[in-house]
């Protein structure tokens, strides 16, 4: 088993719900979180709002997947990113399940 964690912007919450489908993960929990970037050493040209701290309303998933979905949800991720005109893009990352009280995860 392991845990999925993926992180986006708000926009992105129903693409991410039909990529979790199609990975056959059928159980998740998201939570509408702000997103946080210190852009202070950046020079003020380029920083568009000209403001050191930037947030964004954004999304936290995390799921318990088996390990035989993980790399069609990344692909499904990939080809997602790939397609995207913006600079935004769905950020997902993989752990391993080292030990757990839940005996539904030793079962895999």
């Amino acid at each position: 088993m392991k845990l999925l964690i993926i992180t986006s912007i708000v926009a992105f919450e129903k693409d991410i719900k039909g990529m979790l489908k199609e990975a056959n993960v059928k159980t998740y929990s998201f939570k509408e979180v702000t997103g946080f970037r210190d852009i202070s050493e950046e020079a003020i040209e380029s920083n568009w709002f000209a403001s050191e701290i930037n947030e964004t309303e954004s999304m936290l998933f995390y799921a318990f997947v088996k390990k035989e979905n993980v790399d069609t949800l990344f692909g499904l991720i990939s080809d997602f990113n790939d397609a995207q005109e913006s600079l935004s893009q769905i950020h997902v990352a993989v752990l391993n399940i080292e030990k757990s009280n839940n005996p539904t995860l030793h079962k895999v």
